[in-house]
């Protein structure tokens, strides 16, 4: 299971727990989110996880944060097989590889970062319909 999805099945509890609505009382969960008035929790992530990013690139205190975010290793090369995704890996989908020099520029990153968040929840939405998907395959092969 996802951590988004994790993150949003949790949250969605908490809000039924605040309105003392039960899964039995079969209420939509935007009719709940609108009776909360709570934000997103995976859309609260995302836009923090954009800011921070904007945040540690434009430093120039002569940190490690910006040099470790640049840093690409000798050999140009990754281990094989599926590497696991960098922090920084869905930044560059949104701002693109010269998304450092992107991020000096606040008005260009802030007006990138509602992509970002849409993006980011969206690929959370997936994961979970593809985890899904799996979980009723798995049900039907092993009936037959």
């Amino acid at each position: 299971m996802g951590l988004t999805r994790r993150l949003r099945v949790t949250q969605r509890a908490m809000e039924r727990a605040m309105l003392g609505v039960s899964l039995r009382d079969r209420i939509r969960n935007v009719e709940i989110r609108r009776r909360t008035r709570v934000t997103d929790i995976a859309q609260r992530v995302a836009k923090l996880k954009w800011q921070w990013a904007g945040h540690i690139v434009r430093r120039k205190d002569g940190r490690w944060g910006p040099k470790l975010l640049e840093w690409q290793p000798r050999n140009g090369k990754r281990s094989v097989g599926r590497p696991p995704t960098r922090r920084t890996d869905d930044i560059k989908r949104v701002a693109g590889s010269r998304w450092i020099q992107a991020a000096q520029n606040r008005g260009i990153w802030n007006s990138l970062q509602k992509t970002y968040v849409q993006q980011w929840t969206s690929i959370g939405l997936y994961d979970y319909y593809d985890e899904a998907i799996v979980n009723i395959k798995k049900r039907i092969w092993h009936v037959f």
